[in-house]
């Protein structure tokens, strides 16, 4: 399909997946894992996507550019645990075709 983008997203267990996520879906990243089931039920997107507790945590590692971090995600981080520069939070990743290539890894579990 035209509105999706090619991700690949490294799970916790260090298994590369390379997925089609729908861009015409108002989905985040989070959402991507969570319908590819790339990590167990009840360990990703606790909060349901609020910024509140930091399960959906990932490293981006391609230099794809992203959004601006908001102030949440940001003070969420700031809690959060196994945080590095460039962890961000899948919940706030919005799915977008700009993101073609993006790769992330999916931080430990807390």
């Amino acid at each position: 399909m035209e509105q999706d983008i090619t991700i690949k997203i490294t799970d916790r267990e260090g298994v590369t997946h390379k997925v089609l996520a729908p861009t015409d879906m108002a989905m985040n990243l989070m959402e991507v894992v969570r319908s590819y089931e790339l990590a167990p039920e009840g360990t990703i997107g606790i909060c349901g996507g609020m910024a509140m507790c930091a399960s959906c945590q990932c490293y981006v590692v391609s230099d794809t550019e992203l959004p601006e971090m908001q102030d949440d995600e940001e003070a969420m981080l700031s809690e959060a645990f196994y945080v590095k520069g460039n962890s961000r939070l899948g919940c706030q990743i919005h799915i977008t075709k700009e993101l073609e290539g993006l790769e992330v890894e999916l931080a430990p579990e807390s």
